[in-house]
């Protein structure tokens, strides 16, 4: 089922691929420019890796945040992502991002049903660098009732099982908070059992939770404004290969069925097809794969790398970035029917009475900095030659109280996360070191050195809790450091870390315009990249809270624009 006639069209203006935030901006926005466009999606479901992730969006300066009094500057942004790219992205290309971030969230808020919000309170990742923010730029896309969607609401991307409670949706924020607190407050045990009954009753009604949350909400909010605009969506059509005519890209040759259907596209095509997260010839390059390491993407099974792979096959150039995905430690949550999932550590990793510690039982990094950073020092710690492993351990008060990994706080059980191995539980550290193979006289000591310091707020290795974003990753409740409290209260549980990512910063070639280039910097007339298939803006570096998520709107419009002004003096479609 597609929102499209039947038949594939044989011509268009633009032609967009993928349906991820990149692209349905682009198709948006092509529209609001008077063009003809058609959007394809290789998929059977619509929003890809979008529809799977938090759903924020790093966008600066935006009219949200001066809406309350969050004010920024031209300068500040720049400086902050010279700091964080490290001169390793064009400035055209930075300055056009900051230019035109906030006309983007302008643009949604205005032309489309999405909706974002401004939490007042949201550090940049690397806050006290130059330029660094406590708030403003990371804006939170706002919930949906999936009643709003009728039937379409069948071909949106499911949400990650793993990062749902009973099927039910768990929004950033306050959801998130309420259900930590759950076992301390009143109020917050009120706010979760009324959201447990809101669940039931969608399940009752309708099968499913019907309340949105997070990226699934940001997917369906595309999906409605497409829809309002009776834009055509196909989905479960590849892109097999890019025609071109008179050294200009023309048109697709898409696969449909067992069919495949040239397709002209008079102005452009636009290649978003969220990168190459799941594409096992490039992500063998990553340094814990070469060590003897696996991978585990959170993108769909979709994101294979096809729009690099079309844009090299004509001459595009492609840009290795020093960090080339975006990192996220992830474990393997088994399930019923003998698969497995991923659960993505966002939160978790700060809570206080929780640490991180590696192969040799000690701990390797600031567990509370973010998650791209995370991974690097896992990566590090690791060595060459030797792949990356990592444990989350918790004390009994810490689980209790913020769950681990996949395992919900109290008072949801923990035993079925036992029994599958998931969740590793023992009496003392000593033995709890025994069953993950562990050096228990090092793991002891690692616990009794981070206790010492924890039960004083301090952290003497790596300085948790030092900077604005650690200390709003914790928990506010606990004083005087939110992320730190010693590990003193047995049983003591584990979860294994693994490696994975939220999307690809490697990526296309390509200018402030979102043009294709070549090898010798020269564009290739009529395909533009934007999303995760285009190299990152944001370098190998991951600045704030939907780094790259804000990056794909951005550029996913200034695509749709730089098409209309490039073919400006083209006759127009009929």
């Amino acid at each position: 089922m597609s929102l499209a006639p039947p038949a594939l069209p044989k011509a268009c203006d633009v032609i967009v691929v993928g349906s991820g935030a990149a692209g349905s901006v682009a198709a948006l926005t092509a529209h609001q420019l008077g063009l003809d466009v058609l959007l394809l999606e290789k998929e059977d479901h619509f929003g890809g890796t979008t529809a799977v992730s938090g759903g924020w969006a790093w966008l600066p300066r935006s009219r949200l945040a001066s809406e309350q009094g969050l004010e920024d500057s031209e300068q500040a942004v720049l400086d902050y992502l010279r700091h964080s790219t490290q001169g390793t992205v064009n400035e055209r290309i930075l300055a056009a991002f900051i230019e035109e971030a906030p006309k983007a969230v302008a643009f949604l808020h205005d032309h489309t049903r999405v909706r974002l919000n401004c939490p007042p309170h949201s550090p940049d990742y690397m806050r006290e660098a130059p330029g660094g923010s406590a708030g403003g730029r990371a804006l939170m896309c706002e919930p949906l009732d999936g009643r709003q969607l009728g039937g379409a609401l069948a071909l949106l991307q499911p949400p990650l099982p793993e990062l749902t409670l009973y099927g039910m949706m768990l929004g950033s924020g306050r959801d998130v908070l309420h259900f930590y607190r759950a076992s301390r407050s009143v109020r917050s045990a009120a706010f979760v059992a009324w959201r447990l009954a809101r669940h039931a009753y969608d399940m009752l009604l309708h099968g499913r939770g019907m309340t949105l949350t997070n990226g699934t909400a940001l997917a369906a909010r595309f999906l409605l404004s497409l829809k309002d605009r009776a834009i055509p969506i196909y989905l479960g059509t590849s892109v097999v290969s890019l025609v071109r005519e008179n050294g200009r890209i023309s048109g697709v040759d898409a696969m449909q069925g067992n069919a495949v259907h040239r397709i002209c596209a008079r102005r452009g095509v636009v290649l978003a097809c969220g990168g190459f997260s799941r594409d096992e010839e490039r992500t063998r390059e990553f340094s814990h794969v070469r060590s003897g390491g696996f991978h585990f993407p959170l993108a769909p099974a979709g994101v294979t790398g096809d729009g690099l792979r079309l844009a090299q096959s004509v001459g595009a150039d492609i840009v290795r970035r020093s960090q080339p995905a975006a990192w996220a430690p992830v474990s393997r949550v088994p399930r019923a029917d003998g698969s497995s999932g991923l659960f993505p550590h966002f939160v978790d990793r700060a809570k206080p009475g929780v640490i991180a510690v590696d192969r040799d039982a000690r701990r390797f990094v600031n567990e509370a900095t973010n998650y791209h950073g995370f991974v690097q020092a896992l990566q590090a710690t690791a060595g060459p030659g030797r792949p990356p492993r990592a444990f989350l351990i918790a004390d009994a008060r810490a689980i209790r109280w913020y769950g681990l990994g996949a395992v919900a706080p109290a008072p949801v059980s923990r035993a079925r996360f036992i029994r599958s191995g998931y969740l590793h539980k023992a009496p003392t550290v000593n033995a709890l070191a025994h069953k993950l193979q562990l050096d228990p006289t090092e793991l002891a000591a690692t616990v009794e050195r981070f206790n010492i310091g924890a039960a004083q707020g301090l952290d003497p290795d790596f300085g948790r809790g030092s900077t604005e974003h650690n200390r709003y990753m914790g928990d506010a409740w606990i004083t005087p450091n939110p992320c730190l409290r010693p590990l003193d209260q047995p049983p003591f549980y584990a979860v294994e870390i693994q490696i994975g990512d939220l999307g690809t910063f490697s990526g296309v070639s390509t200018d402030e315009g979102a043009r294709a280039l070549d090898s010798n910097g020269l564009a290739i007339a009529g395909l533009y990249v934007a999303g995760n298939d285009m190299a990152s803006c944001m370098g190998g570096s991951y600045p704030g809270a939907g780094a790259t998520i804000g990056a794909a709107l951005v550029f996913g419009r200034i695509a749709a624009q730089t098409i209309f002004s490039d073919t400006a003096a083209m006759v127009p479609s009929a």
